[in-house]
């Protein structure tokens, strides 16, 4: 379906044409007409299948062609990271660039220039708040903001705000806001606490499911069976010849990524981590760096997996096997954006090939096992179905994991590094034109 059979105004289309937006994902072309209608909506649709068009656009359209206070905040966006919260103002700033509508972002770990900002375009009352629940609160408990105006609340990723603790705060928010609202609910997956949340502070909503579960045929999936000294090995032999080239490398725990980040650079590769543990500045200048292709391998833990938006990752490395299907399915995900193919390889030690079988029956196919190089060692054979000795994190009798994997729900996330910080200003009207590139969260 192409966004001109939409029934979306001139400035919108104008936006949309400057970004080079034709044709709409399936998430775009159910949820933007109901939307339109003014219902609440509960969608499921996971990151990089462009629900953040999907809720900006009708959003914007709404926004232009009905009568609002132009000195209030007419919209809430909540996002449960400061980088998801970037990129959707950076998206909001492309669709709007046609129309008047400001935008503020209001996430953590920056300055006090940027808290002040975040508190004048709050108390002046820009038109949409694109929010990270904690920010938006500490504001809230310090001043007195008008909420009144306030006609639209959208929660993107609201599996992910859940499970970083966020419920509470959530509901702090909406006990601010009017009750006659439409509200919008976006999450990759739909758990009981979802639903919970859904029929707490959602009317009658209308239901929209993308079932685009597994990744796209252009992601080219490969596995070593190795044991787990080798799996670093096999890291040097794959860039022994060619020079690696917008390479994520994941691991689930952030000890384990400093030390591979740590080891890749005693190898003579141009390394660097990415996890919780960085401040703010480190976070950006690592990203930065790694935009740039001065940094070839950014190690990373899961933090990066959801939300980062490059388009051009040349290869995914998952350094061990997640734990869940859906874990899998975000990292890998990195590549093969926007219509490009890519690369995933996955290192599966003995003590991980159960939970690498269970990946291979949800994509309902076996994935390629490139052989280890003989000069490695001997490898094992792969052999999913061996009793598991409850060593290795595998799932008890209750469902939840032996080990406790602390990085699965930081509250710090790695922040969209710019070279001009363009985010960090409350804007009436962007001066620049919107990026020519569509992204696909």
């Amino acid at each position: 379906m192409l966004f001109t059979e939409l029934p979306l105004c001139d400035a919108l289309f104008d936006g949309l044409q400057a970004m080079n937006f034709k044709e709409t994902t399936p998430i775009q072309e159910q949820a933007i007409p109901v939307i339109l209608q003014k219902k609440d909506v509960i969608a499921c649709a996971q990151t990089g299948t462009g629900k953040t068009a999907a809720f900006l656009l009708p959003l914007l359209n709404n926004l232009q062609t009905e009568p609002h206070d132009g000195h209030k905040i007419n919209a809430i966006i909540m996002a449960p990271t400061r980088e998801l919260a970037q990129q959707i103002d950076q998206q909001m700033e492309g669709f709007s660039y046609f129309t008047s509508f400001s935008s503020v972002a209001v996430y953590g770990g920056n300055d006090g220039d940027a808290w002040n900002v975040q508190k004048q375009g709050l108390m002046r009352g820009a038109d949409v708040v694109i929010a990270t629940p904690g920010r938006l609160l500490s504001h809230i408990n310090i001043y007195k903001i008008d909420f009144s105006g306030v006609k639209y609340f959208i929660l993107d990723e609201a599996d992910r705000m859940l499970d970083m603790g966020f419920y509470d705060d959530i509901m702090k928010i909406e006990k601010h806001l009017p009750k006659n609202r439409q509200t919008i609910m976006f999450s990759a997956t739909m758990p009981p606490k979802i639903q919970q949340l859904a029929k707490t502070i959602l009317r009658e909503p209308e239901e929209i499911t993308i079932a685009i579960a597994r990744p796209p045929e252009t992601i080219l999936q490969s596995a070593y069976i190795c044991y787990e000294p080798q799996k670093i090995e096999i890291v040097k032999h794959l860039f022994s010849d060619k020079k690696p080239n917008k390479v994520i490398l994941f691991s689930g725990k952030k000890q384990k990524v400093k030390e591979i980040a740590k080891t890749l650079r005693m190898m003579g590769l141009s390394a660097d981590a990415m996890h919780s543990d960085l401040e703010q500045s480190e976070r950006n200048s690592v990203m930065h760096e790694f935009r740039n292709e001065r940094v070839d391998i950014l190690v990373a833990t899961d933090i990066v997996a959801r939300g980062i938006d490059i388009d051009d990752i040349s290869l995914i490395i998952n350094f061990d096997v997640p734990y869940d299907v859906e874990d899998y399915v975000h990292r890998i995900g990195r590549t093969a954006r926007a219509g490009d193919s890519g690369m995933a390889i996955t290192f599966v030690s003995p003590e991980e090939q159960y939970r690498f079988s269970k990946i291979e029956k949800f994509l309902q196919k076996d994935i390629y096992k490139i052989p280890v190089p003989k000069e490695l060692g001997e490898a094992p054979a792969f052999d999913p179905t061996k009793e598991r000795s409850g060593k290795d994190g595998f799932r008890n009798k209750k469902g939840k994991p032996k080990d406790k994997r602390k990085e699965r729900t930081p509250r710090a996330s790695a922040e969209k590094a710019t070279t001009d910080n363009r985010k960090k200003h409350f804007r009436k009207k962007p001066k620049n034109r919107p990026d020519n590139n569509q992204t696909g969260s």
